[in-house]
């Protein structure tokens, strides 16, 4: 038994030895810091010094608007009323240092009830003129006539309309009647100064 220990033990040390050998194998015989040499690494160096201090801070700068304009690109996307006010939130979490842009995302993201209970619509003016911009090239489907339709009426019904909007539902009213029956369209549906 003892000889069996002993012949065990041996066996385990010599792989032991064989793998701490073939490990120094794989070991560099010298180290360098660089593979560039002499006046070849201080360029090298010189260079890398002025990316640093040139095109990173630049990059950095663009990055950090990009993301802090993204609130205000998602709720000119999604049509949001007070978009003008999400905005002027990102402008000033730029000033703060990026403190006010979760709220100014979590604004750009949520459905403004309090504007509806007031205004009657959840979307801003620039979609109505997106709609009259898509009415007049003929882009709109029938069912987006028709939800059109259905909320301006609704609009109208809490008050007068602004003249664009007004002219907006006159023509959407319309749309589906023959041209012959009709005045032209897009007379209608153009915004007047």
């Amino acid at each position: 038994m003892v000889n069996k220990q002993r012949r065990h033990r041996a066996t385990a040390d010599r792989r032991a030895m064989r793998l701490a050998v073939a490990a120094m194998g794989f070991l560099p015989l010298a180290a360098h810091a660089s593979l560039f040499t002499g006046d070849t690494l201080d360029k090298v160096a010189d260079v890398m010094a002025w990316v640093v201090i040139c095109v990173v801070p630049i990059i950095g700068i663009a990055v950090f608007w990009i993301v802090h304009v993204l609130p205000e690109k998602i709720a000119h996307k999604r049509h949001h009323p007070q978009t003008a006010a999400i905005q002027t939130l990102c402008l000033l979490s730029l000033v703060f240092g990026g403190l006010l842009w979760p709220i100014a995302w979590l604004w750009a993201y949520t459905k403004p009830i309090g504007y509806k209970l007031a205004y009657g619509t959840e979307k801003g003016e620039h979609y109505f003129d997106e709609q009259a911009e898509r009415a007049r090239a003929g882009e709109l489907a029938p069912e987006e006539l028709e939800a059109l339709r259905h909320e301006l009426d609704v609009l109208s019904k809490r008050g007068p309309l602004p003249p664009h909007l007004a002219r907006l539902r006159e023509a959407a009213a319309t749309a589906n009647v023959p041209r012959a029956e009709r005045p032209d369209l897009a007379e209608r549906i153009t915004p007047q100064a």
